[in-house]
């Protein structure tokens, strides 16, 4: 990965300022060991601005390496005895003391006095799955002077550092810009006054500066998420599923507060996922005045249909349209008051903060951490001081001032009282979350169709169960019935539809299935051309207007089945819309289908209990077995998330030759660590990675080779990874592609009720799948499906995620050592 055109040993630091967020970690181990692969020397910036105003008053040595080692040959053996940059930035030794928390302690090896400590490739192992951030946070008033960033300029300086990355939020990013345009002056100054050379002044006349978002209230515009944020709302719904069981079991009203000063994300997304009665947010305050009046009314209908339980999420920077406060003991007064309830109050504070971080909060960070040293690399000082986020699926980079400044520009527009401004500035994902909180959350009393619009849908369950499918068709349900359509429920799949097995779904009835996991209408591998005929006769005979699919490779089958069979019968001339729902994540061109994050969070805490096991036996390989079929993409993303030495996937499969050098590659690195104190680890395998190299094959072969150095033990996780609870980004992700669905089912069906009744044919367009492609939404017809499937491996051709094997073992050191 080092480039040719790159300056030799160029010095990078990393810090991490603000309020503390899960993934911090994960991009400080990300940047120092991309920094490390790319040939730099990487640093690390203890307690934030605050640690570069400090620095360093202790003189410090660095040796690399400084204790004996496991293998005392294996150094010579690193690719021939040559030196290389992993070898000489392998471990610097301070990074346990971090870890550990014992950098202040008074004995022995000490951080006391060093703010600016070197950090090597061992130094942040395992770093990414801990909590907050190891190296400290701190809000510097000091930086904030002239004086402090001063100071500053100089201990970088005096390190020989000139590039730096900068995890926080919104402050910590502007500090960030303002320190380098300062840059110059300041260098300037510390020459003038005789503290720098001539030759550090020509040396370090620009400073590189990258900006990563780690923010747990999602509030920086420009980019979809921020570091921090998933783990946050994953801590919320814990709380809220929690608290469901014992509201219905009193049938009490709970009042949530939630983080969120400016931006109501976490509220927002929270009461989508968790299914909540009513929501208050700063950017889109209650209309009616007093809105006291519209949440009675709300929840007063919710319980006169018979809801036994009421959650209304309040964020804590809530208010009316005048900008007073609504504060969650005010809330609770006006259900007690007004309606009767017995109602509680649960604040949930810094818990939001805490724990360890999502499987999404360890690979975006991770991803991003790679991106920002890429972009600290191509620096220039006429370029702009980036920052890195993500659309969708993709990693960008936006001019760092301007995403502040639009991040600004939202709280500014809601103290002038322009709501309608902070809602669009906010991304479109943000208002369709609302639009649909709103819909699936309320009880419309009047339909909004008029009766020849109204429709007769289907909702089948179709493959192997996955996490989302029951929010999907919550969302559906709720639709349906606020529009007057239908909702039929075809339980167990093309197999119930042929029993059958349908009946009308209610609003109350789908109420608590956000938080369910599985498939509540029951699901199967059946395909409906297990009888064609049949199937339609059923369409026929339950006068179905349109139909939706949720599920994974055999939907897509289904649907396509259905679609050829427009030919032969009539039934079929309907609309029909494909949700992919699959922990494999294989369905074509879509790169996220629902389940797969469950799933990716399912491995996650799976393998984080077994490389503990792993870890204490000091030398232990651990061979993790997943699901996926033909499908790579949870074992690698999953070995992305835990951190894994190996994976292996049916993409690219296995062989002998393959297989020697991964032996030869894990006793070089357990022949690297210092004696006694090696690393457990992970080697993930998709179940179909080989027909012949099985996880038995693999686990004996490592400890026969590993004699002396490492042990070995296999997992098979199975069918762990179907099941528990969605996480909350399935549950979002299936609500907002669900009401997409529906949309798409309107419109095609009166298209088609436009057509002289006899002659009514349904367009192969109204036949598709919703995918996630790159930054957006799109519809894609199944015929033209079929052009980008590997119908025999039942999968896509082309996977985004392919690369990501390479990674997972550039960031194990695997390319760097054979």
């Amino acid at each position: 990965m080092a480039d040719a055109d790159v300056p030799k040993k160029m010095k990078l630091a990393v810090l991490t300022s603000g309020g503390d967020s899960a993934g911090m970690n994960a991009v400080v181990r990300a940047v120092v060991k991309a920094g490390v692969l790319r040939g730099c020397e990487t640093w690390i910036v203890r307690e934030g601005y605050e640690g570069l105003v400090r620095g360093n008053s202790v003189t410090q040595t660095f040796s690399t390496i400084d204790d004996p080692i496991a293998d005392p040959t294996a150094r010579e053996r690193v690719q021939g005895g040559k030196a290389t940059n992993l070898i000489e930035n392998l471990r610097f030794g301070d990074g346990d003391l971090l870890r550990d928390g014992t950098g202040d302690h008074a004995g022995g090896r000490t951080l006391k006095g060093r703010y600016i400590v070197r950090a090597g490739w061992d130094d942040v192992r395992g770093w990414f799955a801990e909590g907050g951030t190891l190296i400290g946070t701190a809000r510097s008033k000091v930086f904030r002077t002239p004086e402090g960033r001063l100071a500053a300029a100089y201990n970088l300086v005096k390190e020989g550092i000139d590039a730096l990355a900068v995890c926080g939020g919104d402050g910590s990013l502007t500090g960030a810009d303002l320190f380098r345009s300062e840059w110059p002056t300041l260098v300037s100054t510390l020459h003038a006054e005789g503290k720098i050379t001539d030759e550090q002044r020509k040396k370090h006349g620009h400073l590189r500066i990258v900006g990563l978002v780690g923010s747990i209230d999602n509030d920086m515009s420009m980019t979809d998420l921020t570091i921090g944020a998933p783990t946050a709302l994953h801590r919320i719904c814990e709380a809220i599923d929690n608290i469901n069981s014992t509201a219905a079991s009193h049938s009490r009203a709970f009042v949530l507060e939630v983080m969120g000063r400016h931006c109501g994300w976490l509220a927002l997304m929270a009461g989508v996922s968790a299914g909540a009665d009513y929501i208050f947010i700063p950017e889109r305050p209650p209309h009616t005045d007093p809105w006291e009046d519209e949440l009675c009314e709300s929840i007063q209908h919710h319980r006169e249909v018979g809801k036994r339980k009421t959650l209304v999420i309040v964020a804590e920077g809530a208010h009316d349209s005048d900008l007073k406060p609504i504060r969650a003991e005010y809330v609770k007064e006006v259900l007690t008051d007004r309606l009767g309830l017995d109602t509680r109050v649960t604040t949930l504070g810094h818990t939001q903060r805490g724990g360890r971080p999502c499987a999404y909060d360890r690979i975006l960070p991770t991803l991003q951490g790679i991106e920002a040293v890429k972009a600290l690399l191509e620096a220039t000082p006429d370029t702009p001081s980036y920052m890195i986020g993500i659309r969708e699926n993709k990693i960008t980079r936006v001019p760092l001032v301007e995403a502040v400044a639009m991040t600004r520009a939202v709280a500014d527009a809601i103290a002038a009282k322009d709501f309608a401004k902070a809602m669009s500035l906010r991304d479109p994902e943000f208002l369709q979350s609302l639009e649909g909180f709103i819909t699936t959350s309320s009880f419309y009393r009047e339909k909004m169709l008029s009766a020849e619009k109204r429709m007769r849908v289907a909702i089948i369950h179709v493959g192997a169960p996955a996490g989302g499918m029951n929010a999907a068709t919550r969302a559906a349900v709720r639709y349906c019935i606020k529009q007057g359509h239908t909702p039929l429920a075809v339980h167990n799949g093309f197999k119930g539809l042929l029993d059958d097995a349908i009946h009308e779904l209610s609003w109350l009835g789908v109420d608590g299935w956000m938080s369910r996991g599985g498939s509540e209408l029951g699901t199967n591998r059946i395909l409906p051309d297990v009888d064609l005929g049949a199937v339609a006769a059923r369409f026929q005979q339950h006068n179905f207007h349109a139909l939706i699919l949720i599920g994974g490779f055999e939907a897509f089958n289904s649907l396509l089945i259905l679609e050829n069979g427009r030919k032969f019968y009539p039934a079929f001339h309907i609309p029909m819309a494909h949700l992919p729902a699959t922990i494999s994540n294989n369905v074509p061109l879509t790169e996220f289908s629902l389940g797969s994050d469950t799933s990716l969070n399912a491995l996650v805490d799976a393998c984080d209990a077994i490389k503990q096991s792993a870890s204490a036996s000091r030398n232990r390989v651990f061979v993790v077995e997943t699901q996926g079929g033909k499908c790579g993409y949870i074992a690698t993303m999953g070995a992305l998330a835990t951190g894994a030495s190996l994976v292996y996937t049916p993409e690219r499969g296995m062989d002998l030759d393959l297989l020697r050098e991964d032996v030869q590659f894990l006793k070089l690195r357990y022949g690297l660590d210092a004696k006694g104190k090696s690393e457990g680890r992970l080697v993930i395998r998709n179940e179909c990675a080989s027909s012949v190299y099985d996880t038995d094959f693999l686990m004996k072969m490592f400890r026969e080779e590993g004699k002396g150095l490492f042990d070995s033990r296999s997992a098979s996780l199975g069918h762990i990874l179907q099941g528990g609870v969605p996480s909350p980004m399935d549950r979002a992700r299936a609500a907002r592609l669900s009401l997409r669905c529906m949309a798409f089912l309107e419109e095609h069906f009166a298209k088609i009720q436009a057509q002289p009744p006899k002659s009514r044919q349904a367009s192969p367009e109204s036949a598709a799948v919703i995918t996630i492609q790159g930054s957006a939404l799109r519809w894609v017809p199944v015929q033209e499906m079929v052009q980008h499937a590997d119908m025999k491996n039942r999968r896509g051709k082309v996977a985004w995620w392919k690369d990501v094997k390479d990674l997972v073992e550039a960031l194990a050191a695997r390319s760097e050592l054979v």
